[in-house]
């Protein structure tokens, strides 16, 4: 099978489309990653070290309420989730939220959106190598500073770059190794937990605090939040325009159900979860002792790796597509040619992560991903109202109840969490766009 060209919206026959195609071992036509394979990916991006600080975080701002804001938040988030879905279900190419734009408004969107998404996956992976280093901490102290820090950070991305330079294969097999292995100590918490689950502690006299909900809101959104890159290497999935969307939304309901029963129990066994540093950890040590807290510590690491690996993964596909088309240099676009992936991207997007991850906070980098990420929100779900018109009768496309009311409420939703944002976050976003636009001018010739 050629490689489409950058532009093709759909497969060129229903029978492509709905066929897998050959596996030939080169990005944007090798068919490598079967459908379930996809799902496990698609949840290792999103439960990431946010639900092992979720419980806590949420019970100070909302108190007893937070449960709700969980679900809640699941339900919010779906409509953003099947924005994508149907957004997929239109492409077989790699790209995501880029392609989606530039099919949509045309290149400098394209462009705009393609490179805010660089900039969350760049700084999610620096971001979530901090997390790593002080999630080993807990159980290795000498991690949580000097020589024995930058062993874990820059280690840890050595790793992810090597494995996902060998191949598209032994990247989303290790993903899918630590999916499994992040939901394990979450599954072994809910179980022994419910046994030693107190209803009264749910009760409160308080009233909940209002001055807080839009805090609350970008937290539980970004404790959602990853479910955007499972597009971008669509091109070596082997049936995307049917299992991306398949996945999705299977992430969506089995991550919301996690989530809720997770923060169920975390408020049903610890007294005083508001003040805990690590409340998973610290609940399973209240009802089963030092044992299951190990566990539970040793998941919060397991689960920042599983979710940096999916981050060292898709970003270079984003850094692929976009010197495709003539982004940046032409060299970021070769493909290695024994293991048949972008190698130089991957090398970048692992060097750039780990001179950040080394000069900043895990929390200063993660509020720099928190508006950028926003962004292309905005810039997928505004997409699909113009690609519904486009292809919606599109064979084997997805089709959305209510055809344009679910991405209006998704871009009502993505405007209202952006407003709550902090100014910082915002003057950053806007230095991030306005850094884009100047590339964008030094565009050169897109590859055939």
């Amino acid at each position: 099978m050629s490689q489409p060209t950058p532009h093709a919206p759909v497969s060129s026959s229903p029978a492509a489309a709905a066929a897998p195609a050959p596996d030939d071992g080169r990005p944007g036509t090798v068919r490598a990653v079967s459908r379930w394979q996809i799902v496990g990916l698609s949840i290792n991006d999103v439960i990431g070290s946010g639900i092992y600080l979720l419980p806590a975080t949420a019970a100070a701002l909302l108190g007893p309420a937070s449960l709700w804001a969980v679900l809640l938040a699941g339900f919010a988030v779906a409509l953003l989730v099947l924005c994508y879905a149907q957004a997929a279900s239109y492409f077989d190419q790699p790209g995501g939220g880029y392609l989606y734009a530039r099919e949509a408004f045309g290149p400098f969107a394209g462009f705009e959106v393609g490179w805010m998404l660089l900039v969350t996956r760049i700084s999610t992976a620096a971001s979530l190598s901090n997390g790593l280093a002080e999630a080993v901490g807990l159980f290795w102290p000498a991690a949580k500073g000097g020589v024995a820090r930058v062993a874990v950070v820059a280690g840890s991305l050595a790793l992810l770059v090597l494995i996902n330079v060998i191949g598209v294969r032994t990247a989303a097999r290790a993903g899918v190794a630590l999916a499994i292995g992040k939901l394990l100590p979450l599954l072994l918490f809910v179980a022994i937990g419910a046994f030693y689950f107190d209803a009264s502690l749910l009760s409160s006299d308080t009233p909940m605090p209002m001055d807080h909900l839009g805090e609350a809101a970008l937290l539980l959104l970004f404790a959602y939040a990853g479910f955007e890159n499972l597009p971008a290497a669509a091109g070596e999935y082997r049936n995307p325009r049917r299992d991306v969307p398949f996945a999705l939304l299977t992430m969506i309901v089995l991550v919301t159900i996690i989530y809720f029963t997770v923060q169920l129990v975390a408020l049903g066994t610890l007294p005083g979860i508001a003040q805990s540093s690590s409340p998973l950890a610290e609940a399973a040590a209240h009802f089963s002792g030092t044992g299951l807290a190990l566990v539970l510590t040793v998941g919060a690491a397991i689960s920042i790796l599983g979710t940096n690996s999916n981050t060292v993964m898709m970003g270079p596909r984003y850094l692929l597509a976009l010197s495709k088309d003539g982004y940046g240099p032409r060299a970021l676009s070769a493909i290695h040619p024994r293991f048949h992936t972008p190698a130089r991207a991957v090398v970048l997007l692992g060097v750039v992560a780990l001179a950040l991850a080394l000069t900043g906070s895990f929390q200063q980098l993660a509020l720099l991903s928190v508006v950028a990420r926003l962004c292309t929100y905005i810039g997928t779900a505004v997409s699909v109202l113009v690609l519904q018109k486009r292809h919606g009768k599109s064979e084997g496309a997805l089709q959305l109840p209510g055809g344009p009311i679910i991405p209006i409420a998704a871009i009502v939703l993505s405007l209202g969490l952006l407003a709550s944002a902090s100014t910082a976050n915002l003057i950053a976003a806007a230095i991030a766009l306005a850094v884009g636009a100047v590339i964008y001018k030094f565009r050169r010739k897109p590859e055939a």
